[in-house]
């Protein structure tokens, strides 16, 4: 059954069709499990959260969750309900799937806006961490058109919002870190005059 707009480049088409005609068990199961990686969303975000308590890894604790919030707020919440397009494995439902057919819109691509808000707001933070993180990333981007469940424009989108969305958090924490400091700053400031003031 056919839901939503649809609105493609032939290009779009092609190339997932392509994309059907490399398939075999061994990439078949990478991205399957590249894929499945959305899964563990809810895990990574307690995971975020467990790095905000250290001071050592306040920050990109801070930056991670923020952005992966902020990324789904504008996708899922934002995007997706107002640009209502139609899925190529809804387009085409004759194509076998190997993983469950998807239920929300098509742009962007939730997997990929998310992954890529995570792996950006990794790799400003850390650029050793980051690096490996882009690389999953992608590969979770790259499955989701194998599997023929996004159109390449959708996942373009996805890489657009998740950048959007680590650049603003990063901005977020790196000002409440320094708004806090000050605070913290001034408060020493000030308990340190009163212990030395002169009656």
């Amino acid at each position: 059954m056919v839901n939503g707009d649809i609105f493609y480049f032939s290009w779009e088409l092609d190339f997932l069709h392509w994309l059907q005609g490399i398939h075999n068990p061994i990439l078949d199961k990478i991205m399957i499990t590249a894929t499945n990686l959305g899964d563990y969303a809810l895990i990574l975000l307690i995971f975020f959260v467990i790095l905000i308590f250290f001071p050592s890894t306040r920050k990109i604790g801070g930056t991670l969750f923020l952005a992966a919030i902020v990324a789904v707020l504008i996708v899922n919440f934002g995007l997706k309900p107002f640009i209502t397009r139609c899925r190529p494995c809804w387009l085409e439902p004759s194509v076998k799937l190997l993983t469950g057919l998807p239920s929300s819109y098509s742009f962007p691509s939730g997997h990929t806006n998310y992954f890529f808000a995570m792996a950006t707001a990794a790799f400003l933070r850390n650029k050793k961490i980051g690096i490996p993180c882009l690389a999953v990333a992608s590969l979770v981007a790259f499955s989701r058109l194998y599997l023929f469940v996004h159109w390449p424009t959708d996942v373009l989108g996805g890489m657009v919002t998740g950048l959007f969305g680590a650049v603003i958090s990063y901005g977020i924490i790196e000002f409440l870190s320094k708004t806090l400091g000050k605070i913290k700053l001034r408060y020493k400031e000030k308990k340190y005059e009163d212990k030395y003031e002169i009656n």
